[in-house]
């Protein structure tokens, strides 16, 4: 008797083709976005199955639109996710690295150097690495206008908006600075407090920052004022409606006398909610939940702009915006919880009416209205500014930045071949091969600007060997040169995470020696089980093992 312990239809592989199948996929993966690095990288095409398209360079925007089915591959998708979230840029960066980490440590393990062995010599280089990526940052202010907006100018240069990026990154960093909160000596910023709205229509020059916030709702009620002056704003988390029974209630009545008294009452009720409004002093009312009809009437005869069923988030950003409090209860709307603003207006973009509330006086929360010529330009810029925000944000918290056209890299990698030979045993080949992958960096962002790889990565470590630290690959200009002068500048934390993130992914993906999956359309055994009791497993009924292929739809 065979000894089964896998059901039927699951699969193993084991030892050095599991590990094989494994860097395969991770490469295959490195693969599809190494083209799309550097300024010279180009666009992929996503089309879903739905038929939307998204045109975009961004690395962790086309592994997240792909749906990757290989559990390996799915690795590199995590930390380019992960690395999206926490720094904001380099996602492609570190995908095309930990690709490049895979495929040296696959010869490695061809010559019989065993994977631990590997993972080892890799984490004791990434851990070198990353001392030495902070000895050769520059700190900076955190509250320099100039360099932050290079370095938001430098997040963009990749990407489709790079003639557009001088005018956005002013706009991205001004709104940084707006938003973030001084603690002694550091700073923090809160990305969501920046709002960013999208509308396709006019082109990227349009692009604006509002000193408050932009709501896509419209004024409720036509006879309300469709701009307000020097606005008092009442921000209410209730609704403005009569509050319906929590128990099923019956009134009888038996006359119309009854009936008027009770509509009055009614009425009266709705009235009453108004006039508390009105008595504070309020000009305009943004309310989370809904507003009444006859509330909506009394307010627009009293001159208040009302808005209605606003978003959580956007009360919240409003707040903190305007200076408002956040009301639950009428009775305890008073003059001092109103915020104030320059202006709250109706105006119409493109088909849309959208409310603006600007000219706040010291808002913690503002908005960036994004325009593009047509929807896919609109998003491929929205992805854009999120990078810029983000990368603004990592030298705001810590102010320390390096040059960036693989200069940095190619630095590490050179004094981390020196400090190889210090290693003993196999560990000192791992590391090498970390040093190696390091310059793959360069060499991919000379690769896409139709550069000679070879020509330029040995031009760029002989300046290195000479002490040019900040010499790198000048893609518009097609030649190695000093990238500080050029002002291509990134956060060292962007550089730290990009080392992290594919180094553990690396070392993850090589200590796996054995994959085992259960394949869910595998049928039953012959006969039994499958299907209604005694119809003897129809063929097809196991697991849905019969059913088209519902093409990836989330059930």
């Amino acid at each position: 008797m065979p000894v089964v312990l896998l059901k039927d239809g699951a699969t193993e592989t084991k030892g050095r083709e599991a590990q094989r199948n494994n860097i395969a996929a991770a490469k295959i993966i490195a693969e599809i976005v190494h083209t799309s690095l550097g300024p010279r990288g180009m666009d992929k095409m996503l089309v879903d199955d739905l038929g939307d398209v998204t045109i975009t360079n961004d690395g962790a925007t086309i592994l997240k639109e792909i749906d990757v089915q290989h559990p390996a591959a799915k690795m590199l998708v995590e930390i380019s996710k992960t690395t999206d979230n926490e720094v904001g840029d380099g996602t492609t960066s570190a995908v095309v690295f930990a690709g490049a980490l895979l495929e040296n440590a696959e010869s490695l393990i061809n010559q019989n150097v065993h994977p631990t062995i590997i993972v080892d010599g890799y984490r004791k280089a990434a851990k070198k690495a990353k001392q030495l990526l902070q000895e050769i940052a520059d700190t900076i202010s955190p509250n320099d206008k100039t360099l932050l907006q290079k370095i938001a100018k430098t997040a963009m240069q990749t990407k489709l908006v790079r003639k557009d990026s001088s005018h956005l990154a002013d706009l991205v960093v001004r709104a940084g600075l707006a938003v973030a909160e001084k603690d002694n000596e550091t700073y923090h910023v809160d990305e969501d407090d920046i709002k960013v709205e999208k509308k396709a229509g006019g082109s990227i020059k349009d692009s604006l920052l509002i000193e408050g916030i932009v709501l896509d709702k419209e004024v409720v009620h036509a006879g309300m004022p469709k701009k307000v002056s020097d606005a008092k704003i009442a921000l209410v988390n209730t609704a403005l409606e009569i509050n319906k029974t929590e128990t099923d209630a019956k009134i009888n009545i038996s006359n119309p006398q009854q009936l008027k008294t009770f509509l009055d009452e009614e009425n009266r009720m709705l009235k009453t909610m108004v006039d508390k409004v009105v008595a504070s002093g309020a000009t305009a009312l943004i309310c989370q939940k809904g507003v009444d009809d006859m509330v909506q009437h009394y307010l627009a005869k009293a001159g208040i702009l009302a808005v209605r069923r606003v978003k959580e988030s956007d009360m919240t950003k409003l707040a903190k915006a305007t200076g408002a409090r956040i009301t639950t209860n009428l009775d305890d709307l008073f003059e001092k919880d109103l915020g104030s603003a320059q202006l709250v207006e109706e105006r119409k973009i493109e088909e849309d009416r959208w409310v603006f509330i600007e000219g706040c006086k010291h808002p913690k929360s503002v908005s960036l209205l994004l325009r593009g010529g047509s929807q896919r330009v609109v998003d491929e810029v929205e992805r854009s500014v999120h990078d810029a925000i983000m990368v603004v944000k990592d030298v705001m918290e810590m102010p320390s930045i390096v040059a960036g056209g693989g200069a940095p890299e190619t630095y590490t990698a050179t004094k981390l071949r020196i400090w190889s030979k210090t290693l003993e045993g196999r560990e000192q080949l791992a590391a090498e091969k970390f040093a190696e992958a390091l310059e793959s960096i360069p060499l991919t962002l000379a690769e896409n600007a139709g550069m000679d790889p070879i020509d330029t990565l040995t031009n760029l470590r002989s300046k290195q060997l000479k002490g040019e630290k900040w010499m790198g690959v000048d893609v518009m200009k097609g030649k190695v040169a000093n990238m500080k002068s050029s002002d291509i500048i990134e956060p060292l934390a962007v550089k730290q995470q990009i080392v992290s993130a594919a180094t553990e992914a690396a070392c993850m993906i090589l200590r796996i020696d054995d994959v085992i999956s259960t394949s869910k359309a595998a049928g039953p055994p012959h006969g039994g089980e499958g299907g209604m009791p005694g119809m003897g497993g129809m063929p097809g009924m196991g697991g849905m093992g019969g059913m088209p292929d519902m093409g990836g739809m989330d059930m």
